[in-house]
């Protein structure tokens, strides 16, 4: 890719490296997180006739990498078909409006994939938090009625279990009347 090893040095967390039985490099894929979005870029291969063989694993660790970092959107502007089928797709206007300011000048067309809606937009942290705790609170109030509707019914059965017992004892009495006296 002819990038300078400077450059390289400085951003090498950024790639997800494949590589063969005997260690040696069989490709690479770029991921640059920015506002909460990541760019993959930079895709490269020794062998491009492997390509198809390791884009599916590079992929999978991109994914992963990508939702472990809560992030909210994958961009790209690799041109093979295979992001098109990992669901990454051209933007409508109001996803292309997201893209980070860091890459709006870099020139091409774009494909995106949403991973998860952006809560800090729709929420502020204390507002989200706020609706965890009442959803917690109201999560722990079910449980608790449950469990006195679980005592209230085991309750019955001691009560019904302690009448038959009584009942047994009564009948048991009557019929040996000298049945304690022995």
């Amino acid at each position: 890719m002819h990038f300078p090893s400077d450059d390289l040095s400085k951003r090498i967390t950024e790639f997800q490296v494949a590589e063969g039985a005997e260690g040696q490099l069989l490709g690479c894929l770029g991921l640059q997180i920015a506002e909460k979005q990541a760019r993959i870029h930079s895709e490269a291969f020794t062998d491009f006739g492997l390509s198809e063989h390791l884009r599916p694993m590079l992929w999978d660790r991109v994914h992963s990498v990508a939702v472990n970092h809560g992030l909210l959107r994958l961009w790209t502007q690799e041109k093979a078909p295979f992001w098109n089928h990992c669901g990454l797709l051209q933007p409508d206007a109001e996803a292309q409006a997201k893209l980070p300011a860091l890459w709006r000048d870099l020139p091409g067309s774009w494909l995106t994939l949403k991973l998860k809606d952006d809560l800090d937009a729709v929420l502020s942290a204390d507002q989200e938090f706020s609706v965890f705790m009442a959803a917690e609170k109201e999560r722990t109030a079910r449980t608790f009625q449950h469990a006195r509707i679980l005592k209230v019914i085991a309750t019955f059965i001691a009560f019904i279990l302690l009448l038959f017992i009584m009942a047994g004892a009564f009948i048991v009495l009557k019929k040996n009347p000298h049945f304690l006296g022995r």
